[in-house]
């Protein structure tokens, strides 16, 4: 569906182009300092990265088919845990280190020239590891809850290569754009994603056995149909709300649904109480993060003469 693949798409162009620019940062770096004799080594600890969040993704997915129903939604509720977990720090952690990121790079740089050739393999492979795994645990997480593999990987692994193609034209100089906007809205899409993840987590955590829920003996029942409860009655391990019947869990619209907001048709209590939890936490600890960034940028922007603002906003367009 085009939904599973839009999100992923834009999930590994985001993940992708930070690590395309890290990478920039660091070739950018060894080229101006004339250690170019460097670069092998770099893109050795790159390539390293690369295999490694491969491997993770091959061992969970061919993996799990070794496992029992059971296992498996226990092994996927708790990578999706994993995934959320990652992703959220993520987005904070770039709120706060991206503009000191182009000098926290260069100076292990610095570190690694002077530590031998294993030093320099080792910041490649940290620099890009990071972002593999993430990307991969998210990806694999979101593949697994929209059931529609083939789709969401095609949307994953052309995210991936534009993100390559863009970094590569940023490094060159060859194209200019607003990164602090485009990381920004980005974010604010991988908040929302993170809330579906983490409510198809505990989906699967609940049909595992490892929490309460529908699936389980403990289930709440309705005494006048003799199914699991739905609603206020089902509170707090039976559905919140059951609309099968009026969005079909196969059709286009929950895929969308799903894919941006993380809703599907039928959803227990846990689920919709992770969700909101969630959500009301982290978007304005986001909405603050973001404040903070553009406060100082408007502060100095006050003395700057009309001509030199102009000419400031050209240069970020």
């Amino acid at each position: 569906m085009l939904a599973s693949f839009f999100a992923t798409f834009l999930i590994g162009l985001r993940e992708g182009l930070e690590a395309a620019l890290v990478v920039g940062i660091l070739v950018a770096y060894l080229t101006r300092v004339g250690r170019r004799d460097a670069l092998p080594k770099l893109w050795t600890g790159v390539g390293l990265a690369i295999g490694l969040a491969l491997a993770i993704g091959a061992v969970f997915t061919f993996g799990a088919y070794m496992l029992t129903f059971e296992a498996q939604e226990m092994l996927g509720g708790g990578l999706s845990l994993l995934a959320v977990a990652m992703v959220t720090w993520m987005i904070f952690w770039m709120q706060k280190a991206g503009r000191t990121l182009k000098s926290g790079l260069e100076g292990g740089v610095d570190k690694a020239l002077r530590g031998g050739v294993w030093a320099l393999v080792a910041i490649g492979f940290v620099s890009v590891a990071r972002e593999g795994v993430e990307t991969t645990l998210l990806l694999w997480s979101m593949v697994q809850s929209f059931g529609e593999s083939a789709e969401a990987l095609i949307g994953a692994l052309l995210g991936l290569a534009t993100a390559a193609v863009l970094g590569w034209f940023i490094a060159r100089g060859m194209l200019r754009l607003n990164l602090g906007r485009f990381f920004t809205w980005t974010g604010g899409f991988l908040v929302v994603v993170a809330a579906g993840v983490l409510a198809y987590a505990f989906h699967d955590l609940q049909e595992a056995g490892v929490l309460p829920g529908p699936f389980g003996a403990g289930a709440p029942i309705d005494p006048a149909t003799g199914a699991v409860a739905v609603g206020w009655a089902g509170l707090p391990f039976g559905w919140a709300f059951d609309l099968s019947t009026v969005i079909a869990p196969d059709s286009a619209l929950a895929a969308i649904l799903q894919a941006t907001v993380g809703f599907m048709p039928q959803m227990t209590w846990l689920q919709v109480i992770a969700w909101v939890i969630y959500v009301a936490v982290v978007v304005p600890l986001f909405i603050r993060g973001v404040r903070a960034n553009r406060r100082p940028r408007a502060t100095a922007a006050s003395p700057v003469a009309p001509s030199a603002r102009a000419t400031a906003a050209a240069a970020t367009s």
